[in-house]
């Protein structure tokens, strides 16, 4: 089931309506690379659409962790961001603790590292979150 889906099937189910603005959120969240801030979604969307309001996107954002299509991330700068979730697809993160830049990256050799450690010490691994933290070549370059 794809996400438009599975958020629909969610409002429903928590008696709320399938809004207009409301798509237009998921749509513009789906679209994107980027792990959002409530902020930063709000000024892309209000550009084109200024009827949609910063509280609005803000508890749009929040229903789509609640139903699963998204995760809230804290990378340490005390803003929360959403990224959207892909259900097949695992990845770790590199944050630039200057200008914020949130690098997405897959390592098979970390994943069975993990996985070795978790055995030796006869433990399941049910989830995990891997975020390095430093400065991009951008930052480290100016």
């Amino acid at each position: 089931m794809d996400q438009v889906q599975t958020f629909n099937n969610f409002l429903n189910r928590k008696g709320l309506k399938t809004t207009s603005q409301r798509m237009i959120i998921l749509e513009t969240f789906l679209d994107s690379d980027s792990h959002y801030s409530t902020e930063e979604l709000y000024l892309r969307l209000r550009e084109e659409y200024p009827k949609i309001g910063y509280a609005t996107v803000h508890r749009t954002l929040k229903l789509f962790a609640e139903c699963g299509i998204a995760a809230e991330r804290n990378f340490g700068d005390g803003q929360a961001r959403f990224e959207p979730i892909h259900s097949e697809e695992h990845h770790d993160h590199l944050v630039c603790t200057e200008c914020g830049l949130i690098i997405e990256f897959e390592e098979p050799q970390i994943e069975l590292l993990q996985e070795r450690v978790a055995a030796k010490h006869n433990f399941k691994i049910e989830t995990h979150r891997l975020e390095l933290y430093g400065l991009c070549a951008g930052c480290r370059n100016s």
